[in-house]
């Protein structure tokens, strides 16, 4: 396939102990992995086959609640959460149980954040064991979260894993979460090689290929550095809001090497040298809303790289408006309506930043 410039956007996995990463959570749509998946007679990679999978699980699930079944959902992440306040609400009759490693839920985010969901589930019912390591093959692990027959099933919503297959492997990390397999960059984004040329530039050295959101490393390292704040950029979670800011650091990179390379631009129309963005660590990767059923949830700001950070600032129903409100406006922007458009324009176009990390005046 020819192309000018390439901008990766594969996202990631989330079954850490599967070869291929397979989870619920994300289509199985590699052709390496789709004939060892547990789904092989799907094709996800087409709508059809995404919506028979959801309907076959939601089938599944109401088989396990007419049999009251017992429910293990493994990890407390907001992921882990979710599901578990989601199949106590829709399917009331499961007999759920929720681990994790960590001595609370939702890991590094705030002791208030942490204790508002574990009263939610206390009062709806779903066990919690929190500083318990995962072992399926060890019957003292089942009899210490009170599951001695075992559960009838289980879901795993722990951690993330590279699906970055189709790189050439001096493009990718050797470690970092799920055994690494996540493609390399530099502060502009541009994707590298293990020892930080960029790869695929042109002939004047500039990027061509560049990858955004879940798929990359999530940082650039100081290795002369322990504490994260250090680095050119800290650990970043792989949540959306990052990787909408990158596409537009990305973006607004190939636009700028474009005109240098094929206009003859040299300085921006206030005469500041034309030369591409850096990434930074957006504000908005400190923003998680965790949902609680439909009907409740929790809104965390100000979170970063220090564990514990961040403030639970909307909680209750308001905060379950908060997300119906941000859901249909992200679902308007991308039909192109101009509510949605106006909203998340101005979200990663700010004008000025008076704070944060990111370009005194925007992009």
């Amino acid at each position: 396939i020819d192309f000018d410039y390439c901008v990766i956007a594969a996202g990631c996995n989330f079954g850490v102990f599967h070869k291929w990463g397979e989870s619920l959570w994300f289509p199985t749509i590699h052709a390496a992995a789709r004939p060892e998946g547990s789904w092989p007679h799907l094709d996800e990679r087409f709508l059809e086959g995404r919506r028979r999978h959801i309907f076959e699980e939601y089938r599944s699930i109401q088989q396990l609640e007419e049999q009251s079944a017992t429910v293990l959902v493994v990890g407390a992440g907001f992921i882990g959460v979710e599901w578990a306040t989601e199949l106590q609400h829709f399917f009331p009759k499961l007999k759920l149980t929720i681990i994790d490693f960590l001595p609370q839920c939702l890991g590094p985010l705030p002791a208030k954040a942490s204790n508002y969901c574990t009263r939610y589930m206390e009062k709806n019912k779903i066990k919690q064991f929190y500083g318990t390591k995962y072992d399926a093959n060890n019957q003292d692990f089942w009899n210490k979260v009170e599951l001695p027959d075992r559960a009838k099933k289980e879901y795993i919503c722990i951690g993330v894993k590279a699906s970055n297959y189709f790189m050439p492997k001096e493009t990718l990390s050797e470690k970092g979460p799920g055994g690494g397999g996540w493609i390399l960059m530099d502060m502009t984004l541009a994707v590298t090689t293990k020892d930080g040329k960029v790869w695929g530039a042109d002939e004047a050295g500039f990027a061509r290929v560049y990858a955004i959101g879940d798929c990359n490393y999530g940082c650039i390292e100081d290795p002369s550095k322990r504490d994260f704040g250090e680095w050119p950029i800290p650990p970043i979670p792989k949540i959306s809001y990052p990787g909408e800011e990158e596409a537009i650091v990305a973006l607004r990179n190939i636009e700028i090497i474009d005109k240098l390379v094929y206009r003859g631009a040299k300085t921006t129309k206030m005469g500041y040298p034309l030369k591409p963005n850096t990434m930074h660590w957006p504000w908005g990767a400190g923003m998680f809303a965790t949902s609680l059923g439909p009907n409740h949830a929790c809104f965390v700001a100000g979170a970063n790289w220090v564990k514990n950070s961040g403030l639970m600032c909307v909680w209750g129903s308001p905060c379950a408006v908060q997300k119906e409100i941000i859901e249909a406006s992200k679902i308007d922007e991308c039909a192109y309506g101009i509510v949605g458009r106006l909203i998340w324009h101005f979200v990663h176009h700010t004008p000025v930043h008076l704070f944060g990390a990111g370009p005194r005046w925007g992009y």
